[in-house]
């Protein structure tokens, strides 16, 4: 197990350039299995999820190359299909949440798939439903090994069907888009994520000769196709690094410029920070974020608190309201910060009340922060990383603090941030690694 030691309370400045985008490289990148040619996929992040996810391709038969930073190309050309049945291939996939999404690629093109529960975040319950309730109006049939924990599922042919999804999962629209893509006839989703990683994973089948409309809408159309190309695509800038980013800024009272930010695909982001009193400034496709001294979270027009809550695209992600509430420790000003979608998301904050923050927990979905508009600082200590959005906000915590921290299992942190240790202190910061 690794660990951080953070010195706190040091002001920070520069520029800070965002990786690319996790969520939208996990899907992109399983997306591959869809062609037997060559795919070129530019700026994915050298972080743990995404290097398993490459790995386990590999493994299954994926030729892979790395010519520059950042830029891989695939050819899946030569699937070895016995792969899912080992017990390699059954504890690689356990210990990535973004492998279920070689399901819908693997039962388009070869008609049968095989993964086990994946792993990920430890947030509550992240249920299954919606990918295979999808996979199966499309024709696919599953059983599921109780004993091994483990889904199969095959089809002997897939044909398009109309489809309202029970909710708008990311991940599940992403594996019901890229089964219907090779399936017949014309799939109709409702209800679809319009997320930007969706949008992205759209335009790149497009380019490889896919029939998809209404991108960016929760009403998808796919006409299906018997055989998708090469193709080359590049990773957005990761928005939740950015919003972190932002946050950081912010706690640390620092002057910090994030460069390429992918301004236009960041929906309410910064007008969500800006209800809680952070300055912004939008200059062509950065983002600078002056030193503030305070900053005082907006009431609701009837002067009620102010509610920050997450919700399905173009609303705010839940990815990003462990920041927010971080950030809520040091305004002026109270809020409500309202975790609809995982149960356990809000779980750390004994950690920031350890520290001194004045946080009730009100329920496993809903916390109410009491800013100290920096009159008071958050005093350093020792805890543990509960996931990788979780983590990011305690490291933002401890940079602002008086006094040293040690934050361990930063193996989860690892898994969504690249090289974030070393990134910070090219600014400013003093983060030590400790192995």
């Amino acid at each position: 197990m690794s660990t951080f030691k953070i010195q706190g309370g040091l002001s920070l400045s520069g520029a800070l350039r965002p990786q690319g985008a996790k969520n939208e490289a996990l899907q992109v990148i399983c997306a591959v299995l869809l062609s037997k040619e060559e795919i070129t996929i530019s700026n994915i992040p050298n972080i743990v999820d995404v290097n398993k996810l490459i790995i386990l391709l590999e493994k299954l038969g994926v030729e892979i190359s790395n010519p520059s930073l950042g830029t891989y190309k695939f050819k899946a050309a030569n699937i070895d299909l016995n792969y899912l049945e080992s017990d390699d291939f059954l504890k690689q996939a356990a210990s990535l949440r973004g492998s279920i999404m070689i399901i819908g690629p693997l039962l388009a093109r070869f008609g049968k798939a095989i993964i086990p529960s994946p792993g990920g975040d430890k947030i509550g319950r992240r249920r299954l439903d919606t990918h295979f309730i999808g996979l199966e109006k499309l024709g696919a049939k599953f059983t599921y090994d109780i004993k091994n924990s483990i889904y199969k599922v095959s089809a002997d042919k897939l044909s398009g069907e109309y489809m309202l999804l029970d909710e708008a999962s990311v991940t599940g629209t992403a594996n019901i888009i890229m089964a219907a893509c090779m399936a017949k006839g014309k799939t109709t989703i409702y209800n679809a994520a319009c997320e930007p990683y969706i949008q992205q994973l759209c335009k790149m089948l497009n380019s490889m000769g896919a029939d998809i409309s209404g991108i960016g809408s929760n009403l998808l159309h796919i006409n299906g196709c018997e055989q998708l190309n090469a193709c080359e695509h590049k990773i957005l800038p990761d928005m939740i690094e950015v919003g972190s980013f932002i946050g950081l800024a912010a706690m640390t009272k620092s002057e910090i410029t994030i460069k390429n930010a992918g301004v236009d695909m960041l929906g309410m982001i910064p007008a969500a920070f800006r209800k809680l009193g952070i300055k912004l400034e939008i200059a062509g496709d950065d983002i600078i974020v002056p030193s503030q001294e305070s900053y005082e979270i907006e009431n609701f027009i009837d002067g009620s608190i102010l509610n920050i809550a997450d919700a399905p695209w173009p609303g705010l992600t839940p990815d990003l309201l462990s920041i927010f509430l971080v950030v809520a420790t040091q305004a002026k000003g109270s809020v409500l910060i309202h975790q609809k979608m995982f149960e356990s998301r809000l779980f750390f904050v004994d950690k920031l009340i350890d520290m001194g923050a004045q946080i009730i927990l009100c329920d496993p979905h809903r916390a109410t922060v009491i800013g100290l508009n920096h009159q008071q600082a958050l005093r350093g200590t020792t805890m543990v990383s509960p996931d990788i959005r979780a983590g990011v906000a305690l490291l933002i915590a401890a940079m602002s603090a008086d006094g040293e921290s040690i934050i361990h299992n930063i193996e989860q942190i690892d898994r969504g941030y690249q090289d974030i240790d070393k990134r910070l202190n090219s600014i400013g910061a003093k983060i030590e690694r400790i192995d």
